[in-house]
């Protein structure tokens, strides 16, 4: 990309796979002006314009032309391309993900756009075992090959603030000079699920509090609830009851799950949130104290969801199950935020961002 000798006055954005609005929120923290997202699924329209300001397409990315994205990059502005495809694909959960799942190519359709529009910065984050995969080696090899310096590592989310045991795989490139991802912090606090939902108040299986609409619970059979009453803060399904065991775990080949059914403890970060973090026998989603699997608002505040990011328009149900969906896929907002801080870092050390281009966007 070309510029001139006067310095940017900041960063257009363009955040592909978008969802619910996670990544763009943390970058818009960061001062990047996300201008639009494009995603598929036409319910995370609300609320992606709702809260970020931002025109949302619905889009499958395999159907976007570069058009679409270019005439969002202003001039006198630096231009950068956000692409983080959905990560079930490549997820180490996923044992039957095959090279034939379609959502294998999301990624080169990132790569042909990025080849297209040639923003001045490219960033994706996904899980670690996307690292090995040929489609990435294809999409990192295209980007050198088009000029582009190329960092990309694991990111471990708690040692930058983010209230989850959470790992990622984060890559951010630029057409303007080498470029790389701070280092954590020294001495960083490290985030509690105490911290984070200690103060909220307390629910019953299957309810919900009148004051909060996201604040709400899946119901228990009377066989989870008997399960959760014999669970430990930390521990798993094998500190319960030989009656209270489920069958598939009493196999040689389910003894080695322990993941699931499980606490979370108060003092320490909580598990990965999933597309299913309401369910206590989805992973280690049960309430420390509570006889419960977490709520809603609780999943959404371990993303880094400000308190009050609305996901649904007022009077419409809240699906746990569309909601548990946007909140679980969505990037976390202090990842999206560190990613944000990485590009404008990286700018002003090459003394290319005018002053005030890093406020936040309101």
């Amino acid at each position: 990309m070309t510029r001139s000798n006067d310095k940017f006055a900041g960063i257009d954005a363009v955040d592909l796979f978008c969802g619910g609005g996670g990544l763009t929120c943390g970058l818009r923290q960061a001062g990047i002006d996300v201008r639009m997202g494009i995603d598929f699924d036409v319910r995370c329209r609300y609320a992606y314009e709702h809260n970020n300001h931002a025109l949302f397409l619905h889009r499958s990315v395999t159907d976007v032309a570069a058009e679409e994205i270019a005439c969002h990059f202003r001039p006198g502005r630096v231009s950068l391309l956000a692409g983080c495809a959905p990560c079930q694909t490549f997820s180490k959960y996923n044992q039957k993900a095959t090279w034939r799942d379609k959502r294998w190519l999301l990624l080169d359709h990132f790569t042909r756009l990025v080849r297209e529009t040639r923003p001045g910065l490219v960033t994706m984050e996904n899980v670690p075992k996307l690292e090995g995969q040929k489609v990435f080696s294809r999409f990192t090899d295209t980007l050198r090959g088009l000029g582009y310096h190329v960092c990309h590592q694991v990111v471990d989310c708690p040692k930058y603030g983010l209230p989850q045991l959470r790992q990622r795989v984060v890559l951010v490139a630029s057409a303007f000079g080498d470029i790389q991802v701070p280092p954590p912090p020294e001495n960083v606090h490290v985030q509690t699920v105490r911290e984070i939902i200690g103060d909220l108040p307390e629910l019953k299986a299957g309810c919900r509090d009148p004051h909060d609409r996201l604040h709400f619970c899946a119901a228990l059979s009377p066989l989870n609830m008997r399960r959760i009453r014999a669970s430990k803060p930390g521990g798993t399904w094998r500190d319960w009851p030989a009656s209270l065991v489920a069958e598939c775990h009493r196999k040689s080949t389910g003894k080695t799950y322990g993941g699931v059914y499980g606490r979370m403890s108060w003092d320490k970060p909580a598990p990965t949130m999933t597309t299913q973090f309401y369910g206590f026998g989805n992973g280690r989603f049960g309430h420390p104290s509570q006889n419960r699997a977490i709520s809603v608002r609780e999943g959404a505040l371990f993303q880094g969801f400000p308190g009050d990011y609305q996901f649904l328009p007022e009077g419409e149900p809240a699906n746990i199950s569309l909601l548990g969906k946007m909140i679980g896929n969505a990037v976390p907002v202090q990842l999206g935020r560190l990613i944000g801080e990485t590009f404008m870092l990286h700018l002003k050390q090459l003394g290319l961002l005018a002053e005030g281009a890093d406020v936040p966007v309101p």
